[in-house]
């Protein structure tokens, strides 16, 4: 089994982060452009993430594997108080995929949204295109598939936000902390 290391944005991290996002796959996926790849581009990012965080408004972590190496960053966007929701994403470097790391980053990120930060929803939406992540997301136990109609608003803002279709998933808190709970119980 994987094991996996949440921390905090540094800008020191920025080199390593852009040369992950710099992997055609990975930018593709991301809907990135050359320059948001960039060391620049990845320094302005995780500024913006630095602030969006005291702000509230997103916690956003870089991955580290099992050897601190940087894999990738999740995070909890668009943190909801009144509505208790927010939306979650993640991305790993081409190396790392396939590997298990985004199920485990996954949990601890969603341990954080219902336990410290006491949401009821976390949105996990992809881009139609994006066939890699839509299969990540429906491979989870806890995750519930199109939810488009049921939160119209979410799925057209997400969409807006990406400037292309989408699909909308979506993890209920119970669902996550009995799928959880149960999963420590039988371990």
């Amino acid at each position: 089994m994987v094991c996996i290391r949440l921390v905090p944005h540094d800008v020191s991290y920025a080199e390593e982060i852009s040369k992950l996002t710099s992997v055609s796959d990975v930018r593709n996926a991301l809907g990135m452009t050359n320059v948001q790849c960039s060391v620049p581009g990845t320094r302005d990012f995780i500024r913006l993430m630095q602030l969006e965080e005291k702000l509230g408004h997103h916690i956003s972590r870089v991955i580290l594997d099992e050897g601190n190496n940087i894999i990738g960053v999740i995070s909890l966007k668009n943190i909801d108080e009144m509505q208790k929701s927010c939306h979650v994403g993640t991305w790993l470097g081409r190396e790392y995929w396939g590997k298990g790391y985004n199920e485990i980053a996954k949990i601890e990120i969603l341990k954080i949204a219902f336990e410290k930060l006491h949401l009821n929803y976390v949105f996990a939406g992809a881009r139609l295109e994006n066939i890699r992540s839509q299969k990540a997301q429906a491979k989870l136990p806890y995750m519930t598939l199109n939810v488009e109609q049921q939160f119209h608003y979410e799925w057209k803002k997400l969409e807006w936000l990406e400037q292309t279709p989408c699909v909308l998933n979506m993890v209920r808190k119970e669902d996550f902390l009995n799928w959880y709970y149960q999963d420590i119980a039988v371990s």
